[in-house]
C-alpha cells in the first residue's frame, strides 16, 4: 500500500502557521518553552493561564482506536501535515509499530504517538500529537518516554525524528530529552518548510 510518501515527526504548528490556518490551534498559542513540555508554540511575551491538574494514562494505541486517533490528528495538524486514515491504518498494523495514546480518566484520547522500529537498531518517531486544550501538561514528554522504553525492549540503540526548523518550542522539548540536531533537511515539509533531523542514543 503506497500511502507513505514520507513518514515524519510533526509536533504542532508554530504561531505564524496557526495564524495562517485559522483559529483551530489558537487555544495553545502563547505558551513559553519553559512551561510547555509538550507544546512547540512559544511566545515568551504572553503569560499562559494556569491549567487545572488532570491525570492522564498512557496506554497502547492499536488499530481498534484508528478512527479516534485519525480524528484527533485532524485537530492537531491544521497546516496540511495531517495524515490520511490509510496512513494511520498502515502505521497501526505494521509489525514494527510502537504506538501509545494518552487518555483522560473517562477514557477520552487526548494524545498519540507512533514510532517504527527500523533496520540497524534504529527507532523512528513518525508522529506525535496532543489535543490543543490538553497541551502544557507534559503529555508529549510522557508519551516520548513510553516509546523510548518500548524501543529499548526491541533493542533499538538510536532514535531519530524530524521537526520543523522554525519550531523552536518542539526543539527545546527534544533537546531537554537528550536529542541533538544532526542535519538540516531543505524543503522537507509539504509547505516547503525546512526540517531538522534530531537523534538520540539510548545505548
Amino acid at each position: 500500500m503506497a500511502v507513505l510518501k514520507k513518514i515524519r515527526s510533526r509536533l504542532f504548528s508554530t504561531p505564524e502557521e496557526v495564524a495562517a490556518n485559522g483559529d483551530v490551534e489558537t487555544r495553545a498559542a502563547g505558551e513559553t518553552p519553559a512551561a510547555a513540555g509538550d507544546t512547540p508554540e512559544a511566545a515568551a511575551t504572553v503569560v499562559a493561564p494556569t491549567l487545572p491538574e488532570e491525570r492522564y494514562d498512557i496506554r497502547p494505541l492499536t488499530i481498534s482506536q484508528l478512527d479516534e486517533c485519525w480524528r484527533l490528528d485532524q485537530r492537531c495538524f491544521v497546516d496540511g501535515e495531517a495524515y490520511s486514515r490509510d496512513t494511520f491504518e498502515y502505521l497501526l498494523t505494521s509489525p514494527e509499530s510502537v504506538a501509545y495514546r494518552a487518555v483522560t480518566p473517562d477514557g477520552l484520547m487526548v494524545g498519540f504517538i507512533v514510532g517504527l522500529v527500523e533496520p540497524q537498531n534504529t527507532g523512528h518517531i513518525t508522529t506525535l500529537g496532543v489535543a490543543p486544550e490538553h497541551r502544557r501538561r507534559r503529555i508529549a514528554e510522557q508519551m516520548l518516554n513510553k516509546v523510548e522504553e518500548s524501543f529499548r525492549r526491541r533493542h533499538v540503540r538510536t532514535i531519530r525524528l524530524e521537526v520543523r526548523s522554525v519550531n523552536s518550542g518542539a526543539q527545546i522539548l527534544y533537546r531537554n530529552l537528550g536529542y541533538t540536531v544532526t542535519q538540516r533537511l531543505p524543503r522537507y515539509y509539504s509547505n516547503g518548510g525546512d526540517g531538522l533531523l534530531m537523534i538520540k542514543s539510548i545505548e
